[in-house]
């Protein structure tokens, strides 16, 4: 590679301004509630006709660099997580947020995620063929024992109680099943209407358990309750906080980005997973796993790392075999299709200097976001200034305008609706929404893949551990499992004492 050629391309004035307009563009949609990234750069998409290639793979790049961080900051001030990987410590830096530490918590945010995209490009750049190979190699049973162990990280992630975080996690599983069945292509639970034969929509279902039930819970607070009694700490005192929890965390930053890139690599699996799961193995090694969701850094560090670093990572499956590592890369993968590049292992021979400039875009665009993400953090902090009576419409307004530009659909709005009641219903009878939200995303995944696993081995429940990574997987799976349904009876089992101890003690 023309090293020359590689710098005059990655540092065009022209490829810089796209980038930084992108990351600009960027963190304001990803800052929205009801926003995501896959919003962002499905809307970026209609300008990208007017880019030569690698132009439009900057854009991209850049735009979901900044989205997926900016999806931290609805979360932090409002408890909205714009992205899957945010839901997965939103407790806590809402939790902190609430606590008059909002700037610091988007900072620490923004650093882990600056940090781990940093990593994962480097890690991306220089193992791509290694992490492709171990990608390739996976099968429908790889892809099911990995989509299972990441519900059972929703279960350990949740909260302290690991029945209602099944309870949870089997709503939102519950909420996958309608659409039409994988095996036989009959409709399920779908009431004669043929919007929801493709299932339900996740982002619709996302703003509807996050935002609206966050509306609702927010309705009934007192007005000196409001989002504008909270007090926001000086930009430089939230900066030097910032820094000294990163020193203080390095170990987890440093094992999650790698971690990230590495799980995000796999199809399918993305940022989200990698999020989830460096959370739970944060909290599993942590010296105090009781403080995490109730506004403890530890989780934000490792979880934004490794989100990031998922990003990064998801273009390896994209750019090697054509397979979309998450929904952003499918949409990417279409762009690149659209100006005549074919993603495969040829694309590194034809369009060797794309690649490498998509690189450099990447590496640049997680630099710059160290200015552009401290931008939006210093402007979007000073929406809890606004009045709740403001506040709260656009808030309503913004996420179903993110609910019905999806498909279209008014039944999106009335999804969004309904599971916003559920949402609310939820957080009212204090089972977490977050473990739904995984088994809304996963829930397909792990039926599609158990089906052709089950229809390859002839029913034959063996053949999920037939192959050398499946049973390992399989076996770590269970083990987990296991650990989580003996937790989950020990603590009934408590319960169901301490009710008994009650009632006698008040015949």
């Amino acid at each position: 590679m023309d090293i020359a050629a590689l710098l005059a391309a990655v540092f065009d004035p022209q490829i810089l301004l796209t980038i930084l307009i992108a990351t600009l563009y960027g963190s304001f949609v990803g800052a929205m509630p009801g926003l995501t990234a896959t919003m962002a750069v499905a809307l970026l998409v209609p300008f990208t006709y007017f880019m030569d290639p690698v132009q439009a793979v900057a854009a991209i790049v850049a735009t979901t660099t900044t989205a997926i961080f900016a999806g931290d900051i609805s979360g932090a001030l409002l408890r909205m997580p714009g992205t899957p990987a945010s839901a997965a410590y939103v407790e806590d830096s809402y939790a902190l947020a609430r606590g008059g530490e909002a700037r610091t918590t988007l900072f620490v945010s923004l650093f882990s995620a600056c940090i781990g995209g940093v990593v994962g490009v480097l890690i991306l750049a220089t193992a791509t063929p290694l992490l492709a190979a171990i990608a390739s190699n996976f099968s429908s049973d790889e892809a099911f024992w990995l989509a299972t162990l990441g519900l059972s990280c929703a279960v350990l992630v949740g909260g302290p109680s690991v029945p209602r975080n099944f309870a949870s996690l089997f709503i939102g599983l519950a909420i996958a099943t309608v659409g039409i069945d994988v095996a036989v292509g009959h409709p399920r639970f779908t009431f004669g209407l043929q919007d929801l034969y493709g299932g339900i929509s996740f982002i619709p279902a996302m703003i509807g358990l996050f935002a609206i039930s966050e509306l609702l819970r927010e309705a009934g607070t007192r007005p000196d309750l409001s989002l504008g009694k909270l007090v926001i700490e000086p930009l430089g005192t939230a900066i030097r906080n910032a820094t000294r929890r990163m020193r203080a965390n390095w170990r987890g930053i440093g094992r999650s980005s790698v971690g990230g890139t590495l799980i995000g690599a796999l199809p399918g699996a993305g940022a989200d997973i990698a999020a989830w799961i460096a959370y739970a193995v944060a909290r599993r090694v942590s010296k105090t796993p009781e403080k995490f969701g109730t506004g403890h850094y530890e989780g934000i560090v490792n979880a934004g790392a490794a989100n990031n670093a998922g990003v990064a990572g998801a273009w390896t499956p994209a750019l090697v075999f054509g397979i979309p590592g998450d929904s952003v890369t499918a949409i990417a993968i279409g762009v690149m299709l659209m100006k005549g590049l074919t993603p495969g292992p040829n694309i590194f021979e034809s369009d060797g200097l794309l690649i490498q400039t998509l690189f450099g875009a990447f590496l640049l665009a997680n630099i710059v976001m160290l200015f552009t993400g401290g931008l939006a953090v210093a402007v979007a902090s000073w929406i809890l200034r606004v009045p709740r009576a403001i506040l709260m419409p656009s808030v309503l307004l913004l996420s179903m305008v993110g609910a019905f530009a999806i498909d279209g659909s008014v039944t999106s709005l009335w999804i969004t609706l309904v599971l916003g009641v559920l949402g609310f219903a939820m957080v009212r009878a204090d089972i977490p929404i977050a473990p739904a939200v995984l088994g809304v995303v996963l829930g397909e995944v792990v039926e599609d893949n158990f089906m052709v696993s089950m229809m390859k081995a002839q029913g034959d429940l063996t053949g999920f551990f037939s192959r050398t990574p499946a049973a390992v997987l399989g076996t770590i799976t269970l083990i987990v499992w296991a650990a989580l349904l003996w937790r989950s009876g020990r603590e009934l089992v408590r319960a169901f004492r301490t009710d008994d101890t009650a009632r006698n003690a008040n015949p």
